[in-house]
């Protein structure tokens, strides 16, 4: 560019610069302009936009003095020489460093007034006379720089020995800490530190002085107060002739930062945690395990079943779901129930769906507002402060969270207690989902026990009956039970298996029996017809719904003797057991599931046979007979084995051996329901 070349500035013609190996510069004006730059300047300090203020064109530069000189050049004419001058800037292709030259600034010729500069670098030069210097000289400079430095940018700095121990006093240690010098001195600084960390921050520092490595550390420190904050120190070593003399460390306070860190580390834990589980119980017990110990010694948790419902003067109820404690601390039982009168401090608390946090003498808490065994456990594990934390879950209050700190550990904050309510909010969805989730099961449980009544006396024959959930699952089946007698002393067994594990199937569980209670009354009909009719039912009342059922009706005939009349839809054949212990699966009367409607409009076929004295039948459901991944053929195999050896037990003994002999597969409920003929003169 012309403005390179200095043309128009009334100076020398700077071409003969252009390659010089030395670098240099035109700055023209009062206002310091940059007017030519050679190639040697622009190599060493990169390309500085001619046309603009030095001071802007080099305002990375640290030594912002050495402007100055400019003026002074201008304004007296003598030339101004630097020596090994240091330059502290961003240089190309090295970045940002410390470099020295030395410079020469002069008044250049012309009319209009200008300062020629010319450099040259000298860092090599520089830097071996360093090195071949004092090295002890240099240390010392070092460490005054830095401790300035440190001095500026930390709350404390100190001093200590190879051994690690003080050399003088540390003021900024003794404002924050309350500490003097001779409480300080030796290794009495780790009095000062928690008690939970003073051990293990010795046995750190122990480890870097003897590895003389940096040391970089977070502890919990006393202050003034008398309360604890976290501080993170830093710690390096200073080498004299390459041994260490001595060390030089910074203590800064970090405790907002590291609240920040632990609130986000927990919330995430929280979700972690709930996201595993499903129930209300596990998801709770779960979030108590991340309370404890990172924010509290001991937790429990009590979910308030039937909350909404209560009455505001009715007496509270409690159901302790899970609890925990840091290790050494009792652990109260994870299970139980506990009721409170209606204007108990502990009710008065879940009723104003706010915290309710105290700071108490160790060991004495107060009285009414928490669970008596709670209250037993904080005396008794010397705790200082509680707080009491109401759930709330879809705008009502669905647990109670008791936390407790104890021993000299600090009472619970104010923070500490939103902290944990913003954990429980963190996993409110899931919370949400759980709990209706459990609700609906409730009434579902509900629903079904109160079908599966005990079966009614029949002059002349024994009825029992037995229904066993799952144990791998909390979801309600469709499996239920039925018997009645019918006006003319005929007795009626029913068993089915709505399809679905909810409460739909609970619902759907409950109208077929009624429509099938119905329909056996109605009319005399054999079993198989009763069936179709129910079949028929179904499309109108139950359209999406799907299920089997096994029916049977025991009644005397002219001759005094028993006949059974049965049919099956869809289900598992009945078995008849005879006095002799030989079975017979009763699969004469199998018709299609009931649920097809229109799409089966054929008759239902039902079949009889006489029940002779000592006879037992057995209707039940899949979950005694299947197992996945095998043919029911083996099932039923196994069954008729098991019956045919149960044969001469009482029917009660009999049903219970059907139960806990068979090898089910545990993944479904089941049901039976057996009638027995009594043995002649029995």
């Amino acid at each position: 560019m012309p403005g390179d070349r200095g043309e128009g500035l009334g100076g020398p013609a700077l071409e003969a610069f252009d390659r010089a190996p030395v670098a240099v510069a035109l700055i023209t004006g009062p206002e310091h302009r940059l007017a030519y730059t050679n190639d040697a300047f622009r190599e060493i300090f990169g390309e500085r936009p001619v046309g603009q203020q030095v001071r802007w064109a080099f305002r990375d530069l640290v030594q912002r003095g050495y402007f100055d000189l400019l003026d002074r050049v201008l304004e007296t004419g003598e030339p101004v020489t630097l020596a090994e001058a240091p330059v502290s800037l961003f240089f190309p292709g090295s970045g940002y460093e410390e470099r020295f030259f030395s410079f020469s600034l002069s008044r250049a010729p012309g009319t209009d007034p200008a300062v020629l500069s010319v450099a040259v670098d000298v860092t090599e030069h520089v830097t071996a006379i360093r090195r071949a210097g004092d090295s002890a000289e240099e240390q010392r400079r070092v460490l005054r720089r830095f401790q300035s430095l440190v001095r500026v940018s930390a709350e404390i700095v100190w001093v200590t020995n190879t051994a690690g121990e003080p050399l003088e006093p540390s003021p900024g240690w003794e404002r924050v800490t309350g500490q003097t010098w001779e409480g300080f001195r030796g290794m009495g600084w780790a009095r000062a530190l928690h008690p939970e960390d003073r051990e293990p921050a010795v046995r750190s520092w122990k480890r870097a002085i003897s590895q003389a490595r940096p040391w970089r550390y977070v502890y919990r420190l006393r202050t003034v107060g008398g309360a604890y904050r976290h501080f993170e120190v830093n710690a390096a070593p200073v080498y004299e002739n390459g041994d260490v003399v001595e060390w030089v460390g910074t203590c800064a306070d970090i405790e907002q930062r590291w609240r920040r860190d632990r609130r986000r580390r927990l919330l995430d834990r929280t979700a972690a945690a709930t996201a595993e589980h499903a129930g209300p119980r596990e998801m709770l017990g779960a979030v108590a395990d991340v309370i404890v110990p990172a924010i509290a010694d001991g937790c429990g948790v009590h979910l308030l079943p039937d909350y909404v419902d209560r009455p505001d003067d009715a007496p509270l109820l409690t159901e302790r779901v899970a609890t925990a404690a840091r290790p050494g601390l009792p652990r109260q039982p994870p299970f139980g129930q506990e009721w409170y009168a209606a204007d108990s401090g502990f009710a008065r608390t879940v009723q104003r769906g706010r915290p309710l946090h105290h700071t108490f003498a160790p060991g004495e808490p107060p009285a009414d507002m928490l669970p008596e065994g709670t209250a037993a456990w904080l005396a008794a594990a010397n705790a200082n402060s509680v707080v009491v934390l109401p759930v709330t879950v879809d705008g009502a209050v669905a647990a109670v969270v008791t936390a407790a700190v104890c021993g000299d550990r600090q009472p619970l904050s104010r923070d500490d207690v939103d902290l944990m309510r913003q954990m429980f909010d963190h996993a409110h969805d899931a919370l949400s989902s759980a709990i209706e989730y459990q609700r609906t099961q409730r009434v579902a449980l509900a629903l079904q026990h109160g079908l599966l009544a005990e079966p009614p006396e029949v002059p002349g024959l024994e009825i029992a009956a037995r229904y066993r959930a799952s144990p791998a699952t909390a979801e309600v089946g469709g499996d239920w039970y039925d018997s009645f007698v019918l006006p003319d002393g005929a007795a009626v067994l029913a068993i089915g298996d709505a399809t679905g594990h909810d409460l739909a199937a609970a619902v759907a569980m409950s109208q077929l029996r009624n429509i099938l209670r119905a329909l056996v009354v109605d009319r005399r009909e054999p079993p198989g017809q009763i069936l179709r009719r129910l079949n028929i039912a179904m499309e109108t009342l139950i359209p999406d719904g799907s299920a089997t059922c096994a029916l049977a009706r025991v009644q005397e005939t002219g001759t005094g003797e028993l006949r059974l009349d049965y049919a099956a839809a869809g289900h598992p054949p009945p078995l008849l057991v005879g006095p002799d212990g030989r079975c017979r699966l009763l699969e004469d009367a199998a018709n299609p599931l009931l649920g097809l409607g229109l799409l089966y409009d054929g008759p239902y076929e039902s079949a009889a046979l006489p029940l002779r004295p000592g006879s037992t039948l057995v209707l039940y459901t899949d979950g005694l007979v299947e197992r996945p991944g095998e043919n029911l053929t083996a099932g039923l195999h196994r069954l008729c084995d098991q019956a045919g050896r149960l044969a001469r037990r009482p029917l009660p003994a009999f049903c219970d051996g059907l139960l806990t002999g068979l090898p089910t597969a545990g993944i479904d409920d089941l049901a039976l329901i057996a009638l027995r003929v009594p043995a002649a003169g029995g």
